[in-house]
């Protein structure tokens, strides 16, 4: 049996170049037995090559992995996953319409003879290590019906079916809401109290600290920071991970007085229901009613399950309404088309980036340009020079990490290629601007650009309406924050009006005394 502090797997000197790339620079890094090693990195930063050698996905250029202490090259995940290490990563490689069972012993089946699956071995195992985990799920219920914080259990399953004493996760805790990821730490304490080693990696120090025993930091390829979790605090790891002194990622664009004058209605709901699509005869969004008036960021928060996502693809028009009302500076959207809301001067910026906003074949330019080009036509004809300006500007405006137009956008981190979603819709010159989780899965550093450049265009008159599951953005970020439990509105109020521990109890539903009429 391993002792706590045994070193189980190592990068040693580890340099990964891609092309004229540099995104690893000799870097040293160990994943000991019982505890959690933390990695932490802005977008670019080299943490996702690191996993990547580390389970065999990519091979060092030059220093190697090490693993109990003996130089090993794993040449696959597989070939990783068959010495014991597994991978979770942030977007979860389960087949939704197979069953738990199955997705567990998927190409590692039990077999009861010649070309015979022994499923009732296969089932009873799977129950025995869900219930290890704390999940009285049915083996045989289809992964595809699983809330996220259940998928990610049944990642975790996977990865002791096939007896992994290393388990790499990639965000895990990305997509789940607070009392999910409780319930996820519990399990990865579990594993490494069975002596497990585990590391994780996040763009949250907030909620890594709470689990890491250790904490490594790359920078630019580079690791610039290895200490025991304890003697670190979440500004001390921002800034390491920045290079300089973080700035807040709180910006207050428009200081709140007392009696702020009237706003100039942009955007008005009125009784808006909106039926859930997974379960039709379920309302996502009850009787909802709001404004967003000329430059108010007004931020809409709740868990997975509160309908977020419907209510603004039902504004955006990817999704009907049952009933109500939407107005755009007074005037009915009603059956207008996703196209003639944009042109009218409403775009979402979707949920998931890579799915719904980016078109991964195209340059960075093309996508940034793509949405708005009708304002570049002179003569039926695309006027490039003008399109190149507006996108060369475009790109200065929300800070991207590339000045080439010309980049593969699918060459981006997460926070530029975010950005890059932004700012596509930022030049169809919108009047509104809704935003599903704009911060989801991107670093501290470019949550902070993205807000910036919000508050920013606020100043400039743009109605910002975005939704959230993390409850620092929601405190600090709107000018007004909605509360959404279950499609209701159960909270409206200013910021500065309402402490974390009243969130939460909104949240579940309780009234607040101090709480504004702020829909309107």
């Amino acid at each position: 049996m391993k002792t706590a502090a045994t070193k189980v797997l190592s990068a040693r000197a580890v340099t990964k170049v891609y092309g004229g790339t540099h995104a690893l620079r000799g870097v040293d890094f160990d994943i000991a037995a019982g505890r959690v090693t933390a990695l932490f990195g802005k977008d670019g930063a080299g943490t996702s090559t690191l996993l990547k050698i580390l389970s065999g996905v990519e091979q060092p250029t030059t220093g190697h992995v090490e693993l109990d202490g003996e130089p090993v090259r794993l040449l696959s995940p597989r070939d990783a996953a068959d010495r014991g290490i597994s991978v979770i990563p942030q977007k979860l490689s389960l087949c939704p319409n197979l069953s738990i069972q199955d997705n567990l012993f998927l190409t590692r089946e039990i077999c009861g003879g010649p070309w015979v699956i022994d499923r009732s071995a296969q089932r009873a195992t799977s129950a025995a290590i869900l219930r290890s985990l704390g999940e009285d799920l049915d083996p045989d219920r289809l992964v595809g019906a699983l809330s996220p914080a259940q998928q990610q259990i049944v990642g975790i399953a996977r990865a002791l079916v096939q007896e992994a004493r290393v388990l790499i996760m990639d965000e895990p805790t990305s997509t789940l809401t607070p009392s999910e990821v409780e319930a996820l730490f519990r399990v990865i304490g579990g594993l490494t109290a069975s002596g497990v080693a585990v590391a994780y990696a996040s763009h949250q120090p907030d909620r890594a600290l709470r689990i890491a025993d250790d904490v490594a930091i790359l920078r630019d390829g580079r690791l610039v920071a290895a200490a025991n979790a304890k003697t670190l605090d979440i500004r001390r790891i921002v800034e390491q991970m920045a290079g300089r002194a973080p700035d807040s990622p709180f910006p207050h664009h428009i200081p709140l007085t007392e009696k702020e004058p009237p706003r100039e209605e942009l955007l008005t709901l009125r009784g808006l229901s909106v039926a859930d699509p997974a379960n039709p005869g379920r309302l996502a969004i009850d009787d909802l009613s709001l404004t967003v008036g000329k430059g108010e960021i007004v931020g809409i928060y709740g868990l997975m399950d509160s309908g977020l996502t419907e209510l603004l693809e039902a504004l955006a028009g990817r999704a009907s309404s049952q009933s109500g009302d939407v107005l755009l500076s007074g005037i009915p959207l009603e059956n207008a088309s996703i196209r003639d809301r944009i042109d009218r001067g409403l775009v979402l910026v979707p949920g998931d980036r890579r799915r719904d906003g980016l078109v991964q074949t195209m340059s960075l330019g093309e996508n940034l340009s793509l949405a708005g080009l009708d304002r570049f036509v002179r003569r039926l004809f695309v006027s490039r020079e003008r399109e190149l300006d507006a996108v060369d500007q475009m790109i200065s405006d929300v800070t991207l990490g590339t000045g080439d137009a010309g980049t593969p956008v699918e060459s981006l981190s997460g926070g530029d290629q975010q950005k890059a979603v932004i700012g596509r819709a930022l030049l169809t010159d919108p009047l509104v601007l809704l935003l599903d989780e704009p911060s989801r899965g991107v670093d501290i550093g470019a949550k902070a650009d993205i807000f910036q450049l919000l508050a920013a265009r606020a100043r400039r008159g743009l109605a910002v309406l975005f939704t959230t599951l993390d409850a620092e953005e929601a405190l600090h970020i709107p000018d007004r924050l909605l509360v959404l439990t279950r499609g209701v509105v159960t909270g409206d109020f200013r910021r500065g009006a309402i402490t974390r521990e009243e969130l939460m109890s909104v949240l579940d539903g309780a009234a607040i005394g101090h709480a504004e009429g702020g829909a309107r």
